[in-house]
């Protein structure tokens, strides 16, 4: 077990690092990617879970979950619920270690940038209206579309049809790029509990300059919602296989 947390909290860090990092890229002040916009973001995550399932692999977990939403559908899938508790702390610990490096590389960029909202985005996600029945049903539902998918992606049915397997991170990372482009203008799309949570609570310990509160106000829609859509959509896996 301790093999295959270090591989989740290699590969959540690699994702942490990338993901986080294309938001700090196109959002802070003096980045030469400054203002490249949504489709840059949503396509580095995509890249970012890509290189993190990758990590994650090599690195011993064979899950390569990443995602504490998706350890949970795919427990309640099976039945099997072992792996759910240690997964989630090496999750959360490489969620807030990944963003401990996006804030070193971005350094100087923190002073420079004056909208501290800006500065939190690039560590958690907020949500563009908030109003929290609509955002958490936004995060519920587009995690629930990730788990679902997840789990069709590498079902016996769709193995057993064609090269899905062998393909999986890639096809993984097509549909969180797809998620994004879809339904991430809501909330940020989160679709993680780790990824919000590790970060934000990185936001509220660094020495950031000037950086402004860490919304904790709002920080529980992006660990329910993915929570709650995740154990739906293990649900749903589970009577789909029967």
């Amino acid at each position: 077990m301790a093999v295959k947390c270090f591989g989740e909290f290699m590969g959540t860090l690699v994702l942490i690092l990338l993901g986080d990092g294309v938001v700090a890229n196109v959002l802070l002040k003096r980045s030469k990617a400054e203002g490249a916009g949504w489709m840059v973001i949503t396509s580095g995550w995509a890249f970012a879970v890509m290189a993190g399932v990758f990590t994650a692999l090599a690195c011993g977990s064979s899950d390569a979950h990443l995602n504490p939403a998706v350890t949970l559908g795919f427990a309640v899938s099976s039945g099997q619920f072992a792996k759910l508790t240690p997964y989630i702390f090496a999750q959360l610990a490489g969620a807030f270690v990944g963003a401990i490096f996006v804030w070193l590389h971005f350094l100087p960029h923190w002073r420079e940038t004056p909208d501290q909202s800006l500065k939190l985005a690039c560590f958690c996600t907020a949500p563009a209206i908030r109003r929290f029945g609509a955002n958490l049903l936004s995060e519920i539902l587009a995690t629930l579309v990730l788990v679902l998918v997840v789990g069709a992606i590498f079902s016996k049915a769709v193995a057993a049809s064609g090269p899905a397997a062998g393909l999986g991170p890639y096809l993984v990372a097509a549909l969180v790029w797809g998620i994004g482009l879809s339904l991430g203008g809501t909330t940020g799309y989160a679709i993680n509990p780790a990824r919000d949570f590790g970060p934000r609570l990185a936001h509220a310990l660094l020495p950031i300059a000037d950086k402004g509160p860490s919304d904790w106000g709002y920080a529980i829609v992006p660990v329910l919602g993915p929570f709650i859509g995740g154990g739906l959509a293990g649900m749903l896996l589970r009577m789909i296989a029967r």
